[in-house]
């Protein structure tokens, strides 16, 4: 909302404030302003001019050579190259010293050889916005009325010496969409009152009563609320007074004619949005407020045929004909035009739902749907119909029948809120005293009544945005001065934030797993059924929960597992010459039970991995080396050890779909529970990964809720041994399908507390052996922490491990 300094203070008081301390003051107040323009960009000298005479330049057939009064003695000479200057107008002249935008100044000067002693001005070279002009106005000098007085300072002819405030308003300080409602908050702040317009001064009846002129009902009895309107005849179309013109540029309108400038100027001063009528072309005098009708159209008065939909709300005539977009726009079929000579005037309530649907739905906001869709003043209604009406009657020279034709659907009252002194000063954590808060509801014209500190206030119907007692309690802190309310130190119990276990072993596997090396991806949530059926992962079961309106067939359902998209990337990555690609994902999946589609699915967080391409890059310390299972395995091993689950998690064979049937295995946890099984590590399918145009690649995908459950980031510390180990080493023959980890855990259990450690160093297959034949040699340790051992202890514990190979797995020492 635009603001103009001058046209403020017809309403309030606001001598001894320039535009910039209103504009301080409106900020600290709670309504920011962004600036305050001034509308004068530094012309000085420029009067008002008449044209007496106009000839051709005598050596240039596009100059002209104009005699000019400006008021003084003599007469000026000028060239002139405007197309428009003609004798008999009067026009702003920049006279020898004046200045103009742009610090130009003007000199007495020679065109042509014929002597020109100032400039006729455009109103562009003055420095106005020439857009809010007519166009004929935009490419000549600029014409002013026959009655401007020559000699007239340009400033105070064109109302070019102020300054506009412009105001960015928040949704509910819609009253400030309004001269009125910017004087009533400047009153507040300053301690001044509001000066009011006289709505019907100037105003002509005749003796017809405009309910016998004119009809006026509404169907649409839940859109629109109260619909009133005047019929004023005798009416002249011309152009507006140059103080009319003047305000209406100021706040950024462009004038058109004496009527519609007038409903906008209205609009402007009010809040209240008007709209006028040709009277002629409304069939039977019969205005009728509905929705509209299926297939029904309307062509408005941007030339713009538009359809209409069924909850849009039209004004229709006395045949049902659509006459204008309530709210929104007029319809071309009823604009007054330059032989228009009765006017239909309409002043209305509408509901802002309905405005702000229709005007989202034709794509068309306008000043007049901006206010009504945030709520209009009900108690403006009829006061800025007669306002228009008699400026209309002034300046247009028309008669108003007597009164108003109206309809109402619904009565307003002003809301009445209870406030006590207490609740206000608790809220504030201040100490104001009744009178003070007293004077606060008086700057604001809030009427109110008391009762000890009880106050009972009637909040005026154009502060709409204040229902509740919190509402009261800021205006009196913003009008008392966010500034002046003293900072109160917090005391009490606080409690620090802190992450969850879940988010903590989160932020622990983002750091551990790019510090092996893996980058993170994040995929869409979203997928295509194909590929889940092409890697359906651990949850081959689950029925993928299709959207309702997906945004593409490419992701039309929810993800059941994230290796699909992880192997999109590796596919992105490889077609852009990137082909050694290790990345991990945290993610949820969704899983939906096919017997109970209607259930909402079951959310899982999992972990899923992908490596793929080599371990190390090309050196001069030797060539590259592919990634293996192993990789993988190690990677996992060291992110399990930091979570305290390493001892208990089980590596065991598996060939499940989608994965290599001899390079995978799954994971299981030892739980007080019973065993939870973790999710599965290996080598992609040689299948799929043909399919997705991929070498060797390995994946992983693991529970990270049963993982989060039994994690424990407690740290063991144990001391630095003060006693020798002894290594031991033992190599034993074993049928091929007894595992590594079966040995060493057999070894840990057989050991006790004299073993320290026990790692697997070789592995060996071959004919000597035998077919279903394996060596594995493992290395122990033993120690104990509190002397040394003994040869005899060491022999013994030696010969048990191996007696308890013998007899578990039929082990043979091998020689």
């Amino acid at each position: 909302m635009k603001v103009s300094y001058q046209w403020l203070s017809q309403y309030v008081d606001v001598s001894g404030y320039t535009a910039e301390e209103l504009a301080e003051k409106l900020t600290r107040s709670g309504i920011e302003v962004d600036g305050a323009e001034n509308r004068n960009l530094g012309v000085t000298g420029v009067v008002v001019g008449y044209v007496v005479e106009r000839v051709k330049h005598p050596d240039a057939d596009k100059l002209s050579v104009c005699t000019v009064d400006v008021g003084r003695e003599e007469r000026l000479q000028i060239v002139c190259g405007a197309k428009n200057v003609a004798a008999g107008q009067k026009v702003p002249v920049a006279v020898v010293g004046a200045k103009l935008p742009g610090d130009f100044q003007i000199k007495r000067a020679k065109l042509r050889g014929v002597e020109s002693m100032g400039m006729i001005c455009s109103a562009k070279e003055l420095g106005l916005n020439d857009k809010l002009l007519p166009k004929e106005i935009q490419e000549g000098i600029l014409v002013l009325p026959e009655e401007t007085p020559i000699g007239a300072d340009i400033l105070e002819v064109l109302a070019i010496e102020d300054k506009v405030l412009d105001l960015d308003l928040t949704p509910n300080r819609s009253d400030c969409l309004s001269m009125l409602g910017a004087a009533y908050e400047i009153g507040a702040i300053l301690g001044r009152s509001v000066k009011l317009p006289d709505s019907r001064e100037g105003l002509t009846e005749s003796a017809a009563p405009a309910e016998d002129v004119l009809k006026v009902t509404i169907s649409a009895t839940e859109e629109c609320f109260h619909y009133s309107a005047r019929l004023i005849e005798g009416v002249t179309v011309g152009d507006s007074p140059l103080w009319l013109q003047n305000r209406l540029m100021a706040a950024g309108v462009r004038p058109i004619n004496n009527i519609v400038d007038i409903t906008n100027y209205v609009m402007l001063e009010y809040g209240q949005p008007l709209h006028a009528f040709d009277a002629d072309r409304i069939a039977g005098s019969h205005i009728d407020v509905r929705l509209a009708r299926p297939g029904e159209r309307l062509t408005t008065l941007d030339d713009q045929d538009r359809e209409l939909a069924e909850s849009m709300l039209l004004i229709t005539d006395g045949e049902g004909t659509a006459v204008g977009i309530a709210g929104v726009m007029g319809g071309a079929n009823s604009e007054v035009h330059a032989g228009t000579t009765r006017i239909i005037l309409e002043s209305a309530k509408f509901a802002g739902s309905t405005v702000r649907k229709t005007s989202k739905q034709l794509g068309l906001r306008s000043e007049a749907s901006i206010r009504f869709e945030k709520g209009v003043n009900p108690e403006y209604v009829i006061p800025a119909l007669d306002r228009a009406a008699s400026l209309i009657c002034a300046l247009g020279g028309g008669v108003s029948a007597k009164g108003t034709a109206e309809a109402r659907t619904e009565e307003f009252a002003p809301a009445v809120v209870d406030i006590t002194l207490a609740k206000i000063n608790g809220y504030l954590g201040m100490t104001l005293a009744l009178d003070e808060v007293k004077s606060i509801f008086d700057r604001l014209g809030f009427p109110y009544s008391a009762d000890g500190e009880l106050l009972r206030v009637t909040v005026p119907q154009r502060r709409g945005d204040i229902t509740r007692d919190v509402d009261l309690i800021e205006e009196v802190a913003r009008l008392y001065g966010y500034d002046h309310i003293p900072a109160t130190p917090i005391t009490g119990v606080t409690t620090p934030g802190s992450l969850d276990k879940g988010q903590k072993i989160r932020r622990y596997t983002r750091q551990a797993l790019s510090a092996a090396g893996l980058q993170e991806a994040i995929t869409y949530t979203f997928t295509h059924p194909d590929k889940i059926a092409r890697f359906s992962g651990r949850y081959a079961d689950a029925v993928p929960v299709a959207l309702a309106l997906p945004m593409s067939e490419e992701r039309s359902v929810l993800r059941t597992s994230l290796i699909p998209h992880l192997l999109d990337t590796a596919v992105y990555n490889r077609n852009r010459k990137q082909d050694d690609v290790a990345v991990f994902e945290i993610g949820k999946v969704f899983l939906a039970d096919e017997k109970e589609l209607k259930a909402q699915p079951v959310e899982r967080m999992l972990l899923s991995l992908l490596w793929t391409g080599n371990r190390t890059a090309m050196s001069w310390t030797g060539k590259p080396e592919k990634a293996d299972f192993y990789d993988l395995k190690g990677v996992l091993e060291s992110w399990l050890s930091g979570l305290g689950l390493a001892e208990a998690v089980v590596w065991r064979s598996a060939s499940p779909a989608g994965y290599h049937p001899g390079r995978t295995a799954e994971l299981a946890l030892s739980t007080p529970d019973g065993e939870k099984v973790l999710g599965t590590v290996g080598q992609l399918h040689p299948a799929l990964a043909k399919e997705w145009d991929l070498d060797d690649t390995y994946i992983a995908e693991l529970e990270l809720d049963t993982i989060s459950q039994y994690a424990d980031f407690t740290v063991v510390y144990t001391p630095i041994p003060r006693y020798p180990s002894v290594a031991r080493d033992v190599a034993v023959v074993v049928n091929a399908r007894v595992t590594a980890g079966e040995l060493t855990a057999k070894i840990r259990e057989i050991g006790g507390e004299l073993l320290e450690s026990v790692q697997v160093f070789d592995l060996y297959t071959g004919e000597r052996l035998g077919r279903d034949k394996k060596s594995i040699a493992l290395s122990m340790v033993f120690r104990h922490g509190s002397r040394t051992l003994t040869e005899e202890e060491i022999a013994a514990a030696y010969t048990a491990v191996l007696s308890g190979l013998e007899a578990g797995f039929g082990a043979e020492l091998r020689k």
